[in-house]
């Protein structure tokens, strides 16, 4: 029957996600417009983000004696292989030295020096040391502060354990929506308040998509459990653009574990740029045979790298040799990982950390301009569910952060400059269950998520071939079939939404590859080496 209980929620901005860009977009925002009711939603608590998980630090030029603007600019287009957006690149490289800076000044620890310099780490594919840090545990310092920050400002309200299910159009005003369609419109979205197990209306003058990561389409992913790529899906099912879904970075040093944690623990490229060695299982160095930077070249490269070496030698896993680094320097530095290691009985000190390569990054999502402005009117997007051109076809390391900071404030400044004359829709009906019924069994939710990811692990990986990739797709869409059924069916749930939204993730990520006939990036496909200069974006 329907939901006689649900709330309907009228806010100027909606922002759906709340980490590093989607509070810096809500702070910067009611920092310039106090007569604004900003809402922030976080489908668990304000502590759980793809952004709390990052491990690195944040990129940005610092110390201008010695690096500059112009050289992060050729790191980050040498790494994106020629996709990069070129002018995305000079305004997130240009402008994220401020906005560094504004972090800073909300209360962000970073890592100093003695004598009172900030310690500036180097990762993979970048030619000078420019990584702000803390420990090893940025993401958590920088979701802390904005946490902190965000209480400062009575004009933003943040709603935990709220769900977003879709986003709202003309087509819930019954009209019908194609990806032709050149003026598609959001007024909100439908939202499961996991509270009161209800479906809350929630109507916006402009809405923010800031909803992370897509890892949870492979079993191994260092992703946490809540990045089943919400955003992407929703803004595709509403005919938004989306693009590039093909490239999926995978972190080349996941700790190598027999007992199936979810999500992987990441040993942080830090650790390779304080000096860390990756070797096979007898000891022996392999990366100079890949890639004159050795343990320091772009993630792509690395990746492929180890796990090329698992095929050579049939073992589970690399290892990462940490035992001749300053032990007190280590210990201060990565803390966490090596108390991780410990615990699992590996002194980092005495013995090589096995490591294998593990989802992480989605370089592609909903396409944006400049100004983080999606295909739909009255929708933005920041953060790692876009494709903003920054990343191209693989993303230099620490690049997100930064990214998710200039965008928030990018997109705040631009809607400071256009609501004013946008009005809410007010005839969006509320969310209609009738003739569903509870899932009979949880079992067909459980079971379709296990076959994804193995699927997508196995057929859609690292280095891909044409067979493959139609193997995923055909397996795709029956699991889409089923799921479809089922949704159609049963009462709404968030472990349905979420499945459903992966598998839609998972066709998009699949598509992708099939439809880009050359290897590139992230994109590996042995059948099909060679690099063409013609094939710029694969729109979905």
């Amino acid at each position: 029957m329907k939901n006689n209980q649900s709330a309907n929620i009228q806010t100027d901005v909606l922002i759906i996600g709340a980490g590093v860009a989607g509070l810096s977009a809500a702070i910067k925002l009611a920092k310039k417009r106090s007569d604004l009711e900003i809402t922030v939603l976080t489908k668990t608590n304000t502590g759980e983000s793809n952004t709390s998980w990052a491990q690195g630090g944040i990129a940005t030029v610092w110390d201008f004696n010695v690096d500059d603007y112009q050289s992060h600019v050729e790191d980050t287009l040498d790494a994106g292989d020629g996709l990069c957006d070129p002018e995305i690149v000079e305004i997130v490289v240009k402008e994220g030295h401020d906005r560094v800076v504004e972090l800073i000044a909300w209360g962000a620890r970073f890592d100093k020096e003695d004598d009172g310099d900030y310690n500036l780490g180097r990762e993979g594919g970048h030619s000078e040391n420019r990584i702000l840090h803390y420990k090893d545990i940025t993401g958590w310092e920088i979701q802390r502060t904005l946490n902190e920050k965000v209480k400062e400002y009575p004009n933003i309200k943040v709603l935990e354990h709220y769900f977003a299910l879709d986003i709202l159009t003309q087509h819930h005003l019954g009209r019908n929506i194609t990806r032709l369609t050149p003026d598609i419109q959001c007024f909100g979205a439908y939202v499961f308040n996991k509270k009161t197990s209800e479906i809350d209306t929630i109507i916006a003058r402009t809405t923010v998509m800031c909803t992370g990561g897509t890892g949870q389409i492979y079993k191994n992913t260092t992703n946490p459990v809540i990045a089943t790529g919400d955003g992407i899906s929703m803004v595709y099912r509403a005919k938004g653009r989306i693009a590039n879904m093909e490239f999926v970075q995978f972190h080349p040093t996941a700790l190598y574990q027999t007992t199936g944690e979810n999500p992987d623990f990441l040993i942080s490229e830090a650790v390779r740029g304080y000096g860390a060695i990756l070797k096979t299982p007898d000891g022996k160095e392999f990366m100079h045979k890949y890639d004159e930077r050795l343990s320091l070249a772009p993630r792509d490269i690395v990746a492929r790298a180890i796990d090329n070496e698992m095929k050579i030698s049939g073992a589970e896993h690399m290892y990462l040799d940490c035992r001749h680094l300053d032990h007190e320097g280590f210990l201060d530095h990565f803390p966490n990982i090596y108390e991780k290691c410990k615990s699992i009985g590996i002194d980092a000190f005495k013995d090589m950390i096995p490591v294998v390569p593990a989802c992480h990054y989605q370089c592609g999502g909903i396409v944006t301009d400049p100004q983080g402005k999606s295909s739909i009117k009255q929708l933005y997007a920041a953060g790692e569910c876009t494709c903003s051109g920054l990343h191209g076809a693989n993303r230099l390391a620490s690049n997100s952060l930064l990214e998710g900071l200039v965008f928030g404030h990018r997109v705040a400044m631009d809607i400071d400059k256009s609501i004013d004359g946008v009005t809410l829709n007010k005839e969006i009906p509320d969310w209609n269950a009738e003739g569903t019924t509870d899932p009979k069994e949880m079992v067909l939710i459980t079971q379709s998520w296990k076959e994804l990811k193995e699927l997508m692990s196995y057929y859609v990986g690292i280095v891909r071939t044409d067979v493959r990739l139609k193997r995923a797709t055909d397996r795709v869409a029956l699991l889409y079939q089923e799921t479809e059924r089922l949704y159609t069916e049963s009462k709404v749930s968030p472990q349905l939404c979420e499945l459903r939204n992966l598998i839609t993730i998972a066709f998009l990520v699949s598509k992708g590859a099939e439809m880009r006939k050359e290897s590139r990036g992230l994109h590996f496909n042995t059948d099909h080496k060679e690099k063409f200069d013609y094939l710029e974006k694969t729109f979905l």
